[in-house]
């Protein structure tokens, strides 16, 4: 696994939101790791560190908790929803070669035919992959798709190692040609409503 993702955590034995504002006081972010039918821990992490880590989905980090090693696969993250702090994250522990199902970010690449339009239907794809190898988004190439073009989940190129989960005629883009007009008039006729309540 890659150096960036090996974090150093300690024990926390310390709980509630008082207790939790004080770590995140001090740079460190309150965090719980659990799975494998092991108690749940309860660890503070390094809160530079982890917030660089956290800028990919679905990370899986290298956990020193005071000597012991331990892979923990980031399930959530809460965030403060004004300042966008973060508060406090989820870890599941996993194993090397053990699968796990993860939303993966969907990428559009390319253009469609010109005068068509590309409509993003769904934004991530279910998939299932080896927590040490998740993949970091599947890119879907558009280049040249005409109207009428449907792209649904079972035509995607999958990263290596990567099982589609989601429903295979799940509708992921589709191509379509704007009405004549409609783009201009729209733009306009949300203009004005603007305009008045600006005044």
């Amino acid at each position: 696994m890659a150096d960036d993702t090996k974090v150093s955590a300690e024990i926390r034995t310390t709980f509630g939101k008082g207790a939790a504002r004080r770590i995140r006081a001090i740079g460190k972010i309150p965090a719980v790791i659990y799975g494998h039918g092991t108690e749940p821990q309860h660890i503070t992490l390094p809160g530079h560190q982890t917030a660089l880590i956290l800028r990919k989905a679905n990370q899986v980090l290298e956990l020193d908790i005071e000597g012991t090693q331990s892979l923990a696969l980031v399930k959530d993250v809460q965030k403060d929803p004004v300042l966008q702090i973060i508060e406090h994250i989820d870890l599941i522990v996993v194993r090397k070669g053990e699968k796990v199902q993860i939303e993966v970010p969907i990428h559009l690449e390319g253009e469609s035919y010109p005068g068509t339009i590309a409509t993003q239907d769904t934004n991530t794809v279910l998939l299932e992959a080896e927590a040490t190898n998740i993949p970091e988004r599947v890119v879907v190439s558009i280049e040249g798709l005409e109207e009428g073009t449907l792209v649904h989940a079972k035509d995607l190129v999958l990263p290596a190692g990567s099982t589609l989960i989601s429903e295979e005629d799940l509708v992921v883009v589709g191509i379509t040609v704007p009405a004549a007009g409609e783009s201009e008039e729209g733009a306009e006729g949300e203009a004005a409503p603007a305009a008045e309540s600006a005044e």
